[in-house]
């Protein structure tokens, strides 16, 4: 006779339990109480006769039987999450599930979207906006758009630009009597600033611009700060100031007559970072996502051209 399981619930509940070594986390993860993931991390130990968990006043850790029976559990979910998404996939409709970076969604992506759309308009895509990084075997992603150094193991990543900055504002900023003419008269304007640092290496800010531009006595702490590249270029094109454009999510925006290009004085970024479009291996190949990596690999080398 086959021996009785919990049901799926408590499986869920042992895998939370494991993950986070804390009854408590794991309570607030699944909407339930401490006292109910204890009682079914129990009801596993009367079943096995066996304890699944060391337990101090301040500590928790898995005994050797609980390191196996968490494996377990991680890798039934899995499973059973994997055959939920196939049966989904395997309706008339084809599905896509993206996420991407907020700047590159905003500035990039979702402006040529139609054009994917047009090749497959029967096609269910839906875009998700993260600065997390993503858990493919956790979550519902088919593939994602990232900014990183490329190291992303187990997965197929192409990457797609090499991007360059430079200073853009709006067209209006280039006329009147505080004219942008010269790199010098940026001490008239608002300079508009994104901070960003990983890995030892810094996106190019104001004050290397400076001194690429050979201005050395200016003040680059003022202006105005964005945490995301997107809202500092809406500043941009909203008259606020000058900021410094990537030439990827710029280039739409220069194209229109949005923002000008005042200064020829350009930046390469770190040359280890970059977008990335990124998917498991294993899932490289099904069509959709195949389908979407070609068209952002051939959106990206006009973009390139651009």
């Amino acid at each position: 006779m086959a021996p009785h399981l919990p049901g799926l619930g408590a499986l869920k509940t042992l895998e939370a339990a494991g993950r986070h070594m804390s009854f408590t986390r794991a309570a607030a993860e699944l909407g339930v109480t401490p006292a109910a993931v204890s009682h079914q991390i129990r009801e596993y130990e009367t079943l096995l006769g066996v304890r699944l968990f060391h337990r101090t006043s301040r500590s928790m850790r898995h005994t050797q039987a609980g390191e196996i029976l968490h494996a377990a559990a991680c890798d039934s979910l899995d499973i059973i999450r994997r055959a939920i998404l196939r049966i989904e996939k395997s309706d008339s409709k084809p599905r896509l599930r993206v996420t991407a970076t907020p700047s590159i969604t905003a500035k990039w992506l979702v402006p040529r979207l139609d054009r994917f759309l047009q090749i497959f308009p029967d096609a269910d895509v839906r875009v998700d906006v993260s600065v997390m990084p993503v858990d493919f075997a956790r979550e519902d992603v088919d593939i994602a758009i990232l900014f990183g150094n490329g190291d992303y193991p187990g997965m197929m990543g192409d990457r797609l630009f090499e991007e360059t900055v430079f200073p853009v504002c709006a067209p209006a900023l280039l006329s009147g009597k505080a004219a942008l003419a010269k790199p010098q008269d940026l001490v008239r304007h608002t300079l508009i600033h994104v901070e960003w640092q990983a890995q030892g290496a810094t996106w190019p800010n104001w004050r290397m611009w400076m001194l690429a531009a050979g201005i050395k006595d200016f003040d680059v702490s003022r202006g105005l700060h964005f945490s995301q590249t997107s809202l500092a270029i809406q500043a941009a094109i909203d008259g606020h100031g000058v900021a410094l454009g990537d030439s990827t999510l710029v280039t739409d925006d220069l194209a229109a007559g949005r923002l000008v290009k005042p200064f020829d004085v350009t930046l390469k970024g770190p040359p280890q970072f970059a977008y990335y479009v990124v998917s498991p291996g294993e899932t490289a190949e099904e069509p959709m996502v195949a389908a979407f990596r070609r068209w952002v690999l051939a959106e990206a080398a006009q973009t390139a051209v651009a």
